[in-house]
């Protein structure tokens, strides 16, 4: 069995099939162009590279190499399909192809942690691919994010959290936090089961996909009978959420006001609401 997680690998190569994939970019990437639904689609995907130049990243890690190969990845959809229609509901008679969605698959265990990474400026890679993706969204692309694995840390921020919609897929191994377990308890002085004890009463402290969708950063969540490799009908069931995560996107705008209805962000919904009156 491998060491690192084939998720990411395994949905992109379905969902993707058919597609052309883009070159020039790292191994540790996929990208690939094609359609879904009568919709031009990017897919992106970060994936485990065994024999990356930087050890740190061989494992599905978001790292230097990474997050600039994000950034570019995406930048070239921004700039090729400038002056394209912003969605399909367009009228043909203004003779405007769509807009491509950008479909950002994420199983990312972390970023990548090493000395080289931070002499080298992994800050402002990262920052460089979510910084596309923004830009991506705010230029009327849907960008549509589909957790598979682990969404974890700065990997996370930079390659899907910027998405207008977020779907997780059910399953104990999709897990999204700042941090793995063990780390989060080295830096808390607690142990990993104190930390699950809290974690119980504490939305924000659990992995687990039912936590932090009531924190309302999820748009959907989808059971699959085959999340390691999926089957025909996964796969059938997944196109249609992410067809139906388009389309509400250009019902919708581009904006991630939707984040905010959450019980658990009641607090945040009234803070913003007191700094747009004192504003």
């Amino acid at each position: 069995m491998s060491a690192y997680s084939l998720r990411g690998l395994n949905w992109f190569n379905a969902l993707s099939a058919g597609g052309k994939g883009v070159q020039g970019l790292p191994a540790s990437l996929r990208v690939a162009d094609g359609q879904m639904a009568e919709q031009p689609v990017r897919w992106v995907a970060v994936v485990a590279d065994p024999d990356n130049r930087f050890v740190r990243a061989r494992q599905g890690e978001v790292g230097l190499l990474e997050g600039w190969g994000l950034a570019k990845a995406v930048d070239e959809v921004i700039e090729a399909d400038q002056g394209k229609a912003v969605d399909e509901v367009i009228e043909a008679d203004q003779g405007k192809a769509a807009k491509r969605a950008i479909i950002a698959i994420v199983d990312v265990p972390s970023q990548a942690y090493g000395r080289r990474e931070e002499a080298l400026g992994i800050h402002q890679a990262l920052a460089a691919a979510a910084d596309s993706y923004a830009r991506a969204r705010l230029a009327g692309h849907a960008v549509i994010g589909l957790l598979v694995g682990k969404a974890m840390s700065g990997a996370f921020l930079a390659h899907g959290y910027q998405a207008n919609r977020l779907i997780a897929l059910r399953d104990p191994g999709v897990m999204v936090h700042a941090m793995g377990k063990a780390s989060a308890a080295r830096v808390t002085l607690r142990s990993v089961e104190e930390l699950e004890a809290l974690a119980a009463s504490v939305p924000p402290m659990a992995y687990d996909i039912d936590s932090y969708a009531s924190l309302g950063l999820l748009w959907e969540t989808l059971s699959v009978e085959r999340i390691e490799q999926p089957s025909e009908d996964d796969l059938a069931r997944v196109r249609h959420c992410l067809a139906q995560a388009i389309a509400d996107v250009a019902s919708s705008g581009t904006d991630l006001h939707g984040r905010l209805g959450a019980s658990n962000r009641a607090a945040s919904s009234r803070v913003r609401e007191l700094l747009r009156e004192q504003w």
